[in-house]
């Protein structure tokens, strides 16, 4: 199913040229994104994957809807750069392979929080309401577990509002790695405030036993200002 929606996407993308000329030219209510801050909001579904590690240890990562944010600025009505917030909480299944031969593989299933911060630079081929673009950006991921690795901690402090207040923390099993991603996808200004955009990224991150990686199509509604 995502190979069928990413090859759709790449095609509409090649083809978009000849449809956006005739289509830009009918808009009477554009104005350009030259020097205009804009933010959105994105519903993203992230496929499946899996990963093979050394020694036979593995990880099955289930695929999951999410959501996320953006905020850039239009450097030129071609260029933006923007920070893009993306959240994801797919269940996984890992398995552990223990140092003591002795001891037989554990599996785990649980459900993980993968948070991805991306730093990205967009091209858009057109000045125009209607334009594919291509992105790329660099960031970093962290995925946590959700397994506590240490018993919990608690403090109590004073509060002159509440009086004696508690709280109790743990740790868990997480890891943050640099990341990359690349995509591309289509855009439309709806009108001088409003934006809607489509795209097709694929993300990677990089830890100690290797790299994993995340295809993601997104859909975007945000506002210029």
């Amino acid at each position: 199913m995502l190979k069928r929606l990413i090859i759709l996407l790449v095609l509409l993308t090649l083809s978009s040229s000849v449809f956006a000329q005739r289509f830009n030219k009918q808009d009477k209510s554009y104005g350009s994104r030259d020097n205009r801050w804009e933010s959105s909001f994105l519903m993203g579904y992230q496929n499946s994957t899996s990963k093979e590690f050394e020694g036979g240890a593995s990880l099955d990562i289930d695929k999951k809807f999410g959501w996320g944010i953006t905020i850039g600025y239009n450097w030129t009505a071609k260029l933006n750069t923007a920070y893009k917030l993306f959240v994801t909480k797919p269940d996984y299944s890992a398995t552990i392979i223990p140092q003591d031969p002795d001891l037989v593989p554990q599996t785990i299933n649980y459900t993980m929080s993968k948070y991805s911060h991306q730093f990205n630079a967009t091209y858009n081929f057109m000045d125009r309401p209607f334009t594919p673009f291509v992105q790329a950006g660099l960031g970093f991921m962290t995925l946590d577990s959700n397994i506590v690795d240490q018993p919990p901690t608690t403090g109590c402090w004073w509060d002159p509002w509440w009086g004696w207040v508690c709280s109790t923390t743990w740790s868990t099993f997480k890891t943050t790695g640099f990341s990359y991603n690349v995509g591309l996808g289509l855009r439309w200004d709806v009108n001088n405030a409003m934006f809607i955009r489509g795209s097709y990224n694929k993300e990677w991150i990089s830890v100690d036993s290797g790299t994993l990686s995340f295809d993601i199509l997104s859909f975007e509604g945000g506002l210029m200002f």
